[in-house]
């Protein structure tokens, strides 16, 4: 297999199926699955399936053999099919918001 220039291949970039081969060539060039799958076009929990044949999403139960395979992480396969979500806990923006709309609330004054 020929290392450099790689194109993605996914469906969101209207190319074929990413292989196993490929994957676990990457894996090998000490690629991460996020990378392998930004770079395939496919999602990283998909890419880790494709090149370990083991659900990212901790769905089942892996067995001895299974973590014996190429490309099978040690833990956390998880964050490949559901990464963190971001929930800020503050906004400029809302409390500019909540802050003009109380000194538009007459009763909201101390005077009243």
């Amino acid at each position: 297999m020929a290392v450099g220039r790689w194109v993605p291949v996914g469906t969101a970039n209207g190319g074929g199926v990413a292989s196993k081969e490929t994957v676990l060539h990457l894996v090998g060039l000490g690629r991460s699955y996020q990378e392998i799958g930004a770079t395939l076009g496919i999602p990283a929990g998909q890419a880790y399936l494709v090149g370990t044949g083991i659900p990212a999403d901790g769905g089942g139960t892996v067995t001895r053999a299974q973590r014996q395979r190429p490309g099978v992480l040690p833990s956390r396969t998880q964050a490949l099919v559901n990464p963190r979500e971001v929930n800020p806990t503050t906004s400029r923006r809302v409390r500019d918001w909540m802050r003009d709309r109380a000194r538009a609330d007459g009763l909201a004054r101390p005077d009243r």
